[in-house]
């Protein structure tokens, strides 16, 4: 690289990197073209230009549609953090760190999920406050949004913004579970090893995390205790839309806690016999978040962000970008 920008020495370049040297504006045209990139990679505070970490929930982590949403992605992290930044009120995290390590036990993962309900204060059925007090409490940044089918959620790290992304398409039960198995890879990310090749027992660790945190044993034994003359297929299906998650999780959760043995509960079939839902399956959240649309809509109305480049930011054409202001109360003072 120095010999290709006519440097007379490494030093130069190090100089750049570490900022004790500004770089000179053919210096940067130089440096994209011999990159391959265009020069906003550099300088376009709305990219993210790789910075952006992810651990994904998804069966295919090497497949393009993960690699072209990570890009998708990390660029909304870029513009929530610039925008926040522009607020004078840049992103702030208070995230804790649980002491886990990739060869923890499962009963330890378990553990630490009772004690994150508690400190987030999420009482006997923790999916129902969980997003909102992650983003109150621990600052995380949970968006819902359009992913490829492959993808359930994931877990990112960008400087100064942790956020979770959940595909808002899958039933509720299923959301709410990738939203409590990415916080476990949030809470331990600087303790795992990240990557698309990170060991599969992670991923069991993660698992347990989300069973313990979204069915605690309080509620899941109080539940099964009183269940009284309930036939299992129906006592499942109520007791898995009470605690907004799926009949199979549930069945993984009470054979885990000793309550009963796998062969003795319901299969999917009869659970589903029962006609009971979580909710209706054509209801999903809102695209994004309100804390995020609301700082991008801000932008636009007072000229920080052009409507067109605010709506490729997001991914959306100028009318989309409309109805999704509307969509959070947020009209924006002109006619598209």
């Amino acid at each position: 690289m120095s010999d290709r920008l006519g440097f007379n020495n490494r030093q130069t370049l190090g100089a750049i990197e570490t900022g004790e040297r500004n770089i000179q504006a053919t210096e940067l045209v130089a440096a994209a073209e011999i990159l391959g990139v265009g020069v906003d990679y550099f300088t376009d505070p709305y990219t993210s230009a790789g910075e952006a970490s992810f651990s994904f929930r998804t069966e295919a982590p090497d497949s393009s549609a993960v690699a072209e949403f990570e890009r998708t992605a990390g660029n909304w992290l870029a513009t929530f953090r610039e925008l926040s930044a522009r607020e004078g009120r840049p992103p702030s995290f208070v995230v804790p760190s649980l002491a886990l390590a990739p060869w923890s036990s499962y009963e330890q993962a378990r553990s630490a999920a009772e004690d994150v309900r508690e400190a987030l204060s999420l009482g006997p059925v923790p999916a129902l406050g969980l997003a909102s007090a992650l983003e109150t409490r621990f600052g995380v940044l949970v968006l819902y949004v359009d992913t490829p089918d492959i993808i359930s959620g994931a877990a990112s790290r960008l400087e100064n913004v942790r956020a979770i992304l959940v595909n808002r398409n899958q039933p509720a039960g299923r959301r709410n579970y990738s939203l409590a198995h990415e916080l476990f890879h949030v809470l331990t990310w600087d303790s795992m090893p990240k990557g698309r090749d990170r060991p599969q027992r992670i991923e069991v660790l993660a698992n347990n995390f989300a069973a313990a945190l979204l069915m605690p044993r309080s509620s899941v034994v109080e539940m099964w205790e009183s269940r009284g003359e309930t036939p299992l297929p129906e006592w499942m299906s109520a007791t898995a839309a009470r605690l907004r998650i799926s009949p199979s999780a549930l069945r993984w959760r009470l054979n885990n806690l000793g309550l009963t043995t796998a062969a003795r509960l319901p299969t999917d079939a009869e659970i589903a016999a029962t006609g009971v839902q979580i909710e209706d399956r054509a209801a999903r959240p809102l695209l994004f978040a309100a804390a995020f649309v609301r700082k991008v809509f801000a932008a636009v109305e007072t000229g920080v962000l052009s409507l067109r480049r605010a709506s490729g930011l997001l991914g959306l054409d100028a009318l989309g970008f409309a109805e999704l202001c509307r969509d959070y109360d947020l009209p924006l003072s002109y006619e598209i």
